[in-house]
């Protein structure tokens, strides 16, 4: 099995696409300069506490204030508040091991009891802001590394359940209570079976660092302000990605790609070589097919391919997914193996769906009907193996009498949406466009004043794949006239992100050319 990372750079930000032989199974995008990511510790301020909801409306700088509830204050909140006060007093600069913490609070308490209006408190994002909701907090704080993750003010460590050796789970307690600080807990993640002991240590030692340099500071951050940043999504991804085995990482912008490098660098430095900077003609999605993917997985209709496929819904309160099977019902002996085929083929279509778009909540699938028991109950297993190679906590039940499975997936940020339907670029939507034949005129006339009027040395023409097959077809092609009629060859490219009636003039170093109208 191939894993290959491919990533974008886009004006806004970067676009991350994780594939997997050659499938796309995991996409972000993400947007510079996007604020209050899963992970990031700000040191909010207590606006309103509700007695009746037992919990806490926390100013955080987001437009809604965030929500944190008394459960999410974790026994150590009295330990962390101490910490907080002393530390932005400069009675003491950071370190915990000579910190003496404070007895657990009641976990059966009022959040009245620990928390009134305007105090400072250092608070964790362990959800993104999703639709009209604000973030939502924990005092738990917690910094993720690659085999660890480091839990200040806790003494206990704990091992991923996922790690079922029982050899192998005593000697990670056994070595990790041996090297780690005082005062401090942590959790040993999936990936670190089987890890050497320096590579351990290496990443504790990393994990205080960035807790000591982000605590430093904390005197002189301002309230609502961010003492400690989570890694933007491509380090993040690679760091919980990495243990995969990665054939390339293929990267389009230098910057990005001495990023990626210098991190994989510091965390494994006999992988740094997979990185590979991209610097074909073509973008980097369109060459490695994911833009095509893309538009393909997005949309309202998803189909599948034997023939049959799903229609996914989104609502406010939960996602409905319908699975139907279209031409398949010619194809097999009955209706009973016809429905199996496609509900097993859309239970794993399903799977990678939720991981592709970030869907999370409550996710109803309504299956295609069948009798017997012993399928229904290959559906459950089959959606279940699919689901547990997903990241995010899920649970999914079996299949009701009504051929309807529930499922409730991790949701920590607003789902990935993208626009698949193209509005028309020349009517917007109201169903009358130009002729269409006209492009290849329009084109001809901007190319006249360009090359003429503007006397450019060197163009780039990106049309809409059809129009670049019309354009190029036969040996006097119509690029061909242009070489004899202005003695410069117009290099040509395919773009599908375009409509057929749209086109645009690019320099050789890639930046648009703006037409006057």
């Amino acid at each position: 099995m191939s894993n290959e990372l491919i990533i974008s750079n886009t004006q806004n930000g970067c676009r991350i696409a994780l594939l997997r032989d050659k499938t796309l199974v995991e996409f972000h995008d993400e947007e510079q300069g996007s604020k209050f990511t899963v992970g990031d510790i700000y040191l909010g301020t207590v606006k309103k506490v509700v007695q009746g909801l037992n919990a806490a409306f926390i100013d955080v700088g987001y437009d809604k204030d965030a929500f944190l509830h008394y459960l999410d204050l974790g026994p150590q909140f009295s330990s962390l508040q101490k910490f907080t006060k002393l530390v932005r007093s400069k009675k003491i600069f950071g370190k915990l091991e000579k910190f003496t913490l404070e007895p657990d609070i009641d976990k059966h308490g009022k959040i009245g009891q620990q928390v009134a209006k305007g105090q400072l408190i250092p608070v964790q994002i362990v959800k993104e802001p999703i639709s009209t909701k604000g973030p939502r907090l924990s005092c738990e704080l917690a910094l993720a590394g690659r085999y660890l993750v480091l839990v200040p003010f806790s003494k206990t460590v704990n091992v991923s359940k996922k790690i079922t050796s029982s050899e192998e789970r005593k000697r990670l307690l056994r070595l990790i209570q041996s090297i780690k600080p005082e005062n401090f807990g942590v959790i040993v993640r999936t990936v670190a079976e089987g890890a050497e002991v320096a590579e351990l240590d290496k990443d504790l030692r990393t994990l205080v660092k960035n807790w000591e340099d982000g605590i430093a500071h904390l005197p002189e951050v301002e309230p609502n302000g961010k003492i400690i940043g989570e890694l933007n999504k491509t380090s993040s991804l690679l760091r919980d990605l990495l243990n995969e085995s990665f054939d390339n990482i293929h990267v389009d912008d230098k910057k990005i790609y001495d990023e990626a490098r210098a991190y994989i660098r510091s965390i494994s430095p006999e992988q740094e070589k997979i990185v590979k900077l991209y610097t074909g003609r073509s973008k980097i999605f369109e060459h490695y097919g994911v833009e095509k993917q893309i538009k393909s997985a997005f949309g309202q209709t998803v189909s599948l391919r034997a023939g049959g496929y799903l229609i996914i819904e989104h609502t406010e309160a939960l996602h409905v997914i319908d699975v139907n099977s279209g031409n398949k019902s010619n194809r097999e002996e009955n209706q009973e193996t016809t429905a199996l085929s496609v509900n097993i083929e859309a239970a794993k279509e399903i799977a990678r769906q939720l991981r592709l778009r970030d869907m999370g909540g409550i996710i109803v699938v309504d299956f295609i009907d069948m009798k017997n028991p012993d399928n229904r109950k290959l559906i459950y297993k089959t959606m279940r193996d699919e689901m547990a190679s997903d990241k995010a906590k899920s649970t999914v039940l079996p299949l009701s009498k009504f051929g309807l499975m529930q499922i409730t997936r991790e949701r920590v940020r607003p789902q990935v949406n993208i626009a698949t339907l193209e509005a028309c670029p020349s009517c917007n939507g109201t169903g009358k466009i130009t002729a269409s034949i006209l492009v290849s005129d329009l084109i001809d006339k901007n190319l006249d004043h360009l090359l003429v009027k503007q006397n450019e040395s060197s163009l780039v023409l990106a049309i809409h794949p059809y129009v670049y097959a019309y354009f190029t077809k036969g040996i006097f092609s119509q690029r061909v006239k242009w070489f004899f009629k202005y003695k410069r060859w117009i290099n040509l490219e395919a773009d599908t992100s375009l409509g057929v009636t749209e086109y645009k003039f690019l320099t050789k170093e890639g930046e648009e050319i703006l037409l006057k109208e």
